[in-house]
């Protein structure tokens, strides 16, 4: 992490009034991401993605601010309060893990700026006037994972997790969805983001013997339990969420990735879908690029995350500039507004219709299932 973050998040201070500003000639987004630490391999395809969107919308330059914040919640605030003061930011974006994204959403609805969050989180009421989720929500992942469980037979289910809101999603929606559906969960297991071994965690799920094991974790670390268990002899199904769903993790995990059940989002496998597919044009176009740029095999549903932000600017930026200039808390608001308005934005890994109430804006159409064959993601059966 540079000297300029280190200070920064060594300094905590109230938030002021974002000051009356006065229109400028381009648009500021800032954005928080985490391009360093354990949660990295989900920040860095989100950096990277930015290569391929747009540097003017609608004729208007955009003025786009990365900053990183090491998946630090108390780093990411801050970052987010220099969008606030300093840049002058008409939109918000980040960050890259769930803690984080819920500190950004803070921020940017206490100052009142429009937030795309990169992770799933969760909107409370108070997050809910200004922030949107570009993630698909763990419900609705969540679901074509059960029913997979359900569809193969599974009674008994082990949950190894994050010790964070991340994995706390993903153990409530077990249990709101899945048992439910007649799946009974016999042990549950936590981890942190930077640890190095689940051994005694997967001892205790390996002596559990579910018939298959649900990790909530995301990027490279998703593939420590996922090693560790095969490693243990566990010889049962282990479905990975979405946070999960990118190359690295087959790199991370090797020969112990055969046969995962993994919840996608569309991105990870445009090919696959029909011509009809509003997600399909955008996949192709991101993976292209993405791929041409990083090397074949590098797509990552992290890239898609940032890559859809833009994506839906392309619709709501024309839409405020009707009724208001950048720079200005009117134009601010004109971006809200039109998050709402603006309905079937089509992106790579969904296509969003946001409300007052549903704030991630995504359904069936945002979630693909694969599986991985040597060495490849395949569609699973």
């Amino acid at each position: 992490m540079n000297k300029m973050l280190l200070v920064a998040a060594a300094v905590a201070f109230a938030l002021p009034a974002v000051p009356a500003a006065a229109q400028t000639s381009e648009i500021t987004i800032g954005i928080s991401i985490t391009t360093t630490g354990p949660a990295a391999a989900l920040g860095v395809p989100e950096r990277n993605a930015l290569d391929f969107v747009p540097k003017e919308i609608a004729g208007v330059p955009l003025k786009v601010i990365v900053l990183d914040d090491g998946g630090d919640p108390t780093t990411a605030t801050t970052n987010a309060r220099r969008f606030v003061t300093e840049s002058k930011a008409d939109i918000i974006m980040g960050s890259s893990t769930t803690p984080s994204t819920i500190a950004v959403s803070n921020v940017a609805n206490e100052a009142g700026i429009p937030h795309f969050g990169l992770a799933p989180f969760p909107v409370t009421p108070e997050r809910a006037k200004w922030s949107v989720v570009m993630p698909q929500p763990v419900p609705i992942m969540g679901k074509v994972l059960y029913e997979h469980m359900k569809a193969h037979n599974v009674k008994t289910v082990g949950y190894i997790g994050y010790s964070d809101s991340y994995g706390d999603l993903w153990f409530k929606d077990f249990n709101k969805q899945a048992v439910p559906m007649g799946m009974t969960l016999v042990d549950e297991e936590r981890f942190a983001r930077p640890d190095t071994s689940v051994a005694g965690q997967v001892l205790k799920l390996v002596a559990a013997n579910p018939d298959a094991v649900l990790v909530g974790a995301s990027g490279t670390a998703a593939g420590l339990p996922q090693t560790a268990l095969r490693e243990r002899g566990y010889k049962g199904l282990i479905y990975q969420t979405h946070g999960a769903a990118s190359m690295d993790f087959i790199r991370i995990a090797g020969p112990a990735a055969e046969g995962v059940i993994m919840a996608s989002g569309p991105v990870m496998n445009p090919e696959g879908q029909p011509d009809s597919a509003l997600t399909k044009k955008p996949g192709l176009a991101l993976d292209k690029a993405y791929e041409a740029k990083y090397g074949p095999n590098s797509r990552s549903q992290f890239a898609g995350h940032s890559y859809d932000a833009f994506e839906a600017l392309k619709r709501l930026i024309p839409v405020a500039l009707k009724t208001a200039k950048p720079g200005t808390p009117e134009f601010r608001e004109a971006i809200r507004q039109a998050m709402m308005s603006e309905h079937e934005i089509a992106a790579s890994q969904g296509v969003y219709n946001w409300t007052e109430k549903n704030r991630s804006g995504l359904d069936d159409r945002s979630r693909i299932i694969l599986t991985v064959k040597n060495g490849k993601y395949v569609p699973a059966m």
